[in-house]
């Protein structure tokens, strides 16, 4: 049910222009091509597949205006105009100053932690998703879960079970030294912990810890607009605010962020690294160059980036007067 403060309604307020066909199968396929595929799903073709449950990438579908942006991209190698409206776009959702894109988030941990990263060092997250888990470790560091005894209990219903657990962080953060530690990062939603929202006052509340110890708060923002949904859902004080304005608020508490735009960002591929810290900013940039390409295109067509720079979270629409 979709609802604001103006109305609730049944139906989706949106219409579908494009209908693709499926191929249904038997029980007994699916029984063999389990088998055939090892019983892995990686290994399952798609145009075998009915319902596809294997990951929350790449299962939106974009609006008009991203299709429309697809036509309208710029492939200029450097200084691409879909790149510069593309960090328009971003900064003005994440009011963050330095806007790196990259061809998916894993893009963006990769180069994040190969910098910040490296033997002896320690990153704390509510939960690691798993290719920033892969990513921390492979640069050399440790990558610690700090999830909330609630949030391990899978029969229970809380409203914010992704939370971060305070006093774990803080315990993680004492135990290997402040000096260890490059930065903090929170995963909104919690997707390795089931997909669970964090509160405002959870991400308040680690900035805090975080200013206390002078280290940097990073978001894994992949499910920033649905985190901002649950919060407005749920947590008091924010049912007259738009998700728009709740996902300000989330990011005004962070010093940067990585993002898979495969997920909330609706798009075919893309994603990219946000941050205030022009020094970092700037080795990032230099990774970029040689791993993905050049700043202003970052390993995506222009196409792409285009439909990425139409990111927008939709206010839900009002009812006829």
């Amino acid at each position: 049910m979709i609802r604001d403060n103006h109305f609730k309604t049944l139906i989706e307020p949106f219409k579908i222009k494009s209908v693709e066909p499926i191929r249904f199968t038997t029980r007994e396929e699916r029984a063999r091509i389990l088998a055939e595929a090892g019983y892995n799903t990686f290994m399952i073709r798609a145009d075998d597949v009915i319902i596809d449950l294997l990951t929350d990438s790449g299962t939106g579908a974009m609006s008009a205006r991203q299709w429309a942006g697809i036509l309208d991209g710029d492939e200029a190698y450097a200084g691409s105009r879909s790149y510069f409206k593309l960090e328009k776009t971003i900064r003005s959702i994440t009011g963050m100053e330095h806007v790196i894109p990259t061809h998916q988030g894993r893009a963006a941990e990769k180069i994040l932690f190969t910098i910040v990263g490296g033997p002896g060092k320690v990153i704390p997250n509510n939960t690691h998703f798993d290719t920033t888990r892969a990513n921390v470790e492979f640069s050399g560091a440790c990558a610690v879960d700090c999830p909330t005894d609630e949030g391990m209990q899978t029969d229970s219903i809380g409203d914010f079970k992704g939370n971060m657990d305070l006093v774990k962080l803080e315990e993680t953060i004492r135990t290997y030294g402040p000096e260890r530690i490059p930065l903090v990062m929170i995963t909104v939603t919690n997707n390795s912990g089931g997909g669970q929202p964090v509160s405002m006052a959870n991400i308040r509340a680690t900035r805090d810890v975080c200013r206390k110890y002078n280290l940097p708060l990073f978001l894994d923002a992949c499910r920033f607009a649905e985190n901002a949904y649950f919060i407005k859902l749920r947590e008091e004080g924010y049912a007259d605010k738009s998700p728009l304005e709740i996902a300000r608020e989330m990011f005004s508490y962070a010093d940067g962020c990585t993002m898979s735009a495969k997920k909330d960002g609706l798009v075919n591929i893309g994603g990219f690294l946000a941050m205030n810290d022009g020094e970092l900013a700037q080795k990032c940039r230099n990774l970029l160059i040689i791993t993905e390409g050049f700043p202003t295109y970052g390993g995506l067509a222009g196409r792409d980036l285009e439909a990425v720079a139409e990111l927008e979270i939709i206010p839900a629409p009002r009812s006829a007067t």
